[in-house]
């Protein structure tokens, strides 16, 4: 085989971006970009002390073996001949290289952008494990994030056509955040990027915002991003914005995103650093409302979640001061007590309603006005399982308790 034949058939991802031959030992600088050892080794001992591609100041020398890359490599090399023009991994690279240029290029029009994101929403839907993982190679989670919160945003630049931009890139980035490194999300805590994620959020379409809020939820699940989940949720302005999607129940594409909104609250007070803000910027008034539409027939299949926030909410006594202060805090999960449909919320609600009860007098009182003992009664007499039903006969028992000292004071 010729060398000008070879050097066709490499992919451009296998390629050392200084040498430009095969990568026989990849290994990767803190920007993330890929070079081959022995040329990254030279570039450094030659008194160069920036990235060969992106031109960053390396201010850590250091780089760590790519080994899914390795892997790749090893794994193309031994599909056929070396360097077979014709296999298909080695297109699908080529692929997704060259869309991958067509969203970076300032030469693109948004046109070619919008029809590269479509192909890119379609190859990330169907199954293959080698194309995700040169979707990670490529490093597109981090392009599209760039595409969505890298700009100076405005109201005058929130067209139409831009903001269908913008809901298709969120649609692919949640398609990839299942399949790729979570690492790129931490680019949001930027100052810059942060503002430009809170500008969406409040200026956004549905669309938009349930994307984000599905963005906040994906935050909580990697240790490697907890500093961001951090950020965002002691972001006072992001979950003011977060808790009024809550509340807001004025249409179908409300329920949507509302229901987006309890998953981001739900991620955001997983941590313990998160729970005052929380609670300072209404989210248990929030919740209380959506559990409250759940009750009244409409979408339910959130309310055990919602349920589950608010309790983790209430390890705060300025979380149960809320509960108890809300006007219908109170007599909404009294309402869920007895939920035939739903043993979750049951469980949910008494376990609650315990804590509160032991705490407040007034909460008790309200509590039996509204029926609770009736509610535990009938919960009892049901097919709940055990757990349920112990929890049950302890807020009697606590109700029973307390309304005896407070006859034997009066």
């Amino acid at each position: 085989m010729n060398e000008a034949q070879t050097e066709i058939n490499i992919p451009h991802l296998f390629r050392c971006p200084i040498s430009l031959d095969l990568l026989e030992d990849p290994v990767t600088l803190t920007t993330g970009q890929t070079y081959d050892r022995s040329s990254i080794e030279k570039w450094i001992s030659a008194g160069n002390f920036t990235c060969p591609v992106t031109m960053q100041k390396l201010h850590d020398l250091s780089f760590v073996p790519n080994h899914t890359l390795r892997h790749l490599i090893d794994q193309w090399l031994q599909l056929g001949s070396q360097y077979h023009p014709s296999t298909n991994n080695s297109a699908t690279i080529d692929y997704l290289a060259s869309l991958k240029n067509n969203l970076e290029s300032h030469d693109s029009t948004l046109e070619t952008k919008f029809k590269a994101l479509e192909k890119i929403k379609v190859l990330s839907d169907e199954y293959c494990s080698f194309r995700k993982s040169c979707f990670q190679q490529l490093s597109f989670l981090s392009l599209l994030l760039e595409l969505v919160f890298g700009l100076c945003l405005s109201d005058s630049k929130l067209s139409e056509n831009y903001l269908e931009f913008v809901e298709l890139t969120l649609s692919c980035i949640l398609k990839l955040l299942p399949i790729v490194n979570l690492e790129p999300l931490n680019i949001i805590k930027d100052e810059s990027k942060l503002e430009n994620f809170i500008f969406l959020f409040e200026k956004g379409t549905s669309s938009i915002k349930t994307s984000l809020c599905l963005v906040i939820d994906y935050s909580t699940t990697v240790s490697q991003t907890e500093d961001l989940c951090h950020v965002l949720g002691n972001s006072q302005k992001l979950v003011h914005e977060i808790v009024q999607v809550v509340m807001n129940q004025n249409s179908v594409d409300n329920d949507e995103v509302s229901t987006a909104a309890i998953k981001a609250l739900s991620a955001l007070s997983s941590l313990e650093s998160n729970k005052e803000s929380l609670v300072k910027c209404g989210a248990i008034n929030g919740i209380i409302t959506y559990i409250s539409r759940c009750e009244n027939g409409k979408k339910i299949n959130l309310a055990p979640l919602a349920m589950a926030t608010l309790k983790k909410l209430l390890v705060l006594e300025s979380g149960k001061e809320a509960l108890v202060n809300h006007v219908n805090g109170i007599e909404t999960l009294v309402k869920m007590v007895f939920k035939v449909c739903n043993q979750e919320c049951s469980e949910s609600a008494v376990g609650i309603l315990s804590i509160i009860c032991s705490d407040f007098g007034s909460a008790r009182e309200v509590a039996i006005g509204a029926g609770v003992l009736s509610q535990l009664l009938f919960l009892l007499q049901s097919q709940c399982g055990t757990k349920t039903k112990t929890k049950a006969r302890m807020l009697l028992k606590l109700l029973r308790s307390k309304w005896s000292e407070e006859s034997m004071q009066v």
